[in-house]
């Protein structure tokens, strides 16, 4: 570890985005925000986008507060987006169109269709990806099976942060990780499945080269430099994926700990040395997507904070304006284990009515409707901690270790009911922490690629050194044993 050194992480989830700066000290990061602003689907005529210009506007305002602000020379800047979603790219390297956004209703049949030119197997056999509608390989096949002559005038294809990779220093690359998101990557040879996509009748010709964790890709573009007033800083690709740069974050993670990347989704998995793919894998399945340090993240996708989300906006919508913490003090007053939903169900996937859907759900399956908003919110939260408890026993079975503590990091840290659900649900030692894994994780791989960290196992040391951390021991072994049992009957 070696000396002082200041670094921008620019940070975009689904629904918002930071400008975030992680100073090092040589021992421990510590992290200022500079810049939030909102982000979320743009509906045009029936289709969902991403606003990618407001977004991008947005960065350079974040830069430009940290050159307004500060003296001190930056060391490198690094880009970390949600997964899956893309931008095409023509000859001159401008936009084809506004990127779609992943929850746009353009998929919708696509796995049927897939499966019809090439078997469900084979697609996992080669990829090790977790099937889901929102993944990059059925989004372009929707526009190749609906003729969408923008696919023949790409030139490039960029997931979200090699677009602003390519914004910030004119170079055009696809990092690793978040490439790995899309289902289009061989998992075993970490390269692109072009006889897969082929016979998906998918075009390959804007597939772009692969670049590592840790790559350097150029400085700041002149212009970059002289709205935002930085100098010609280094931009580096992180673990351009966010749950990837969270997971490199977790501290202490061994082959005995599950992690949780808890926020709008859920991801729930174990750090291994190579993909997992066998046939459990397949009936299970899980994902194998690509980890910084030559890792693989074991994991699978859950609906996560997103079904409290949707139910929060619906309350708004309806003229009660509750507080995060007003939903959670609601909840925890609320009769326990009393109605159970499967959260990864088609039906809340959808922006909508959420409560209504969990109510219809459990009409349905013959259980007791929740009525208040404590009640729905216990219902996700007790599903969700459940949920997890069943994505863990199966890595259990898949990896033949035993997973004794689970791990969580993310904004979803900061609801402390669902954390000791979680340690309640799944009888395993909660760790939970850092809140801010994934900014801390994109500076950590900066500072590695800078040289003023030596490793992956370094850089989680420096985490620790970082953040606080609480611990949840499980309770009511017994009532929670019972309910898994229930839960297990629940339909997806």
């Amino acid at each position: 570890m070696t000396a002082t050194a200041n670094f921008l992480a620019i940070d975009l989830g689904a629904s918002g985005g930071r400008v975030m700066l992680g100073r090092w000290d040589g021992a421990a990061f510590a992290l200022e925000e500079l810049h939030r602003f909102h982000n979320g689907p743009v509906e045009v005529m029936g289709r969902l986008h991403w606003d990618h210009l407001r977004l991008w506007s947005e960065i350079k305002t974040g830069l430009a507060r940290y050159a307004a602000a500060n003296t001190e020379p930056l060391a490198s800047i690094g880009v970390d987006t949600w997964g899956v979603d893309y931008a095409l790219l023509d000859r001159s390297g401008r936009l084809l169109g506004n990127p779609y956004h992943y929850r746009d209703s353009g998929t919708q049949g696509m796995l049927k269709a897939a499966f019809a030119r090439v078997p469900r197997a084979q697609i996992y056999e080669i990829t090790g990806i977790q099937f889901m509608e929102i993944n990059t390989i059925y989004q372009v096949l929707s526009r190749v099976l609906g003729g969408d002559p923008q696919l023949a005038a790409a030139s490039d294809l960029l997931f979200t942060p090699d677009l602003y990779h390519y914004w910030l220093t004119g170079r055009k690359a696809v990092e690793y990780t978040i490439a790995s998101t899309s289902q289009m990557l061989d998992a075993r040879t970490r390269s692109w499945a072009t006889g897969m996509l082929a016979g998906l009748g998918i075009p390959t010709h804007f597939l772009g080269d692969l670049i590592d964790p840790g790559t350097l890709l150029g400085d700041l573009l002149p212009a970059v430099q002289q709205e935002t007033g930085l100098g010609a800083v280094p931009v580096i690709a992180t673990g351009s994926h966010d749950t990837a740069d969270a997971v490199a974050a977790v501290p202490d993670l061994d082959a005995e700990s599950a992690y949780v990347s808890s926020g709008t989704w859920s991801l729930v998995g174990v750090e291994t040395p190579e993909p997992v793919i066998n046939d459990k894998a397949l009936a299970l399945d899980f994902t194998n997507e690509g980890g910084v340090a030559n890792t693989i993240r074991l994991l699978k996708n859950v609906a996560g904070l997103w079904l409290v989300q949707e139910c929060r906006r619906q309350w708004q919508r309806e003229g009660s304006d509750f507080s995060w913490d007003d939903l959670t003090q609601l909840a925890a007053q609320a009769t326990p284990l009393r109605s159970l939903v499967n959260p990864d169900v088609a039906a809340f996937g959808s922006p909508g009515d959420m409560p209504a859907a969990i109510r219809a759900y459990c009409r349905r399956t013959h259980q007791p409707e929740p009525e208040t908003p404590g009640a729905v919110i216990r219902c996700c939260l007790e599903s969700l901690a459940l949920k997890y408890r069943w994505v863990v026993d199966s890595m259990e079975s898949l990896t033949g270790n035993r997973l004794r503590a689970i791990r969580i990091v993310g904004g979803g840290t900061q609801n402390l009911l669902l954390n000791q659900l979680t340690a309640n649900a799944c009888g395993r030692l909660v760790i939970t922490g850092p809140i801010e894994a994934t900014a801390l994780g994109n500076v950590m791989i900066q500072a590695m690629a800078t040289g003023h960290l030596g490793d992956l196992a370094s850089g989680r040391q420096a985490i620790a050194a970082s953040t606080p951390r609480q611990h949840y021991e499980p309770q009511d072994a017994a009532t929670w044993q019972e309910a898994y049992g229930h839960f297990l009957t629940l339909p997806l």
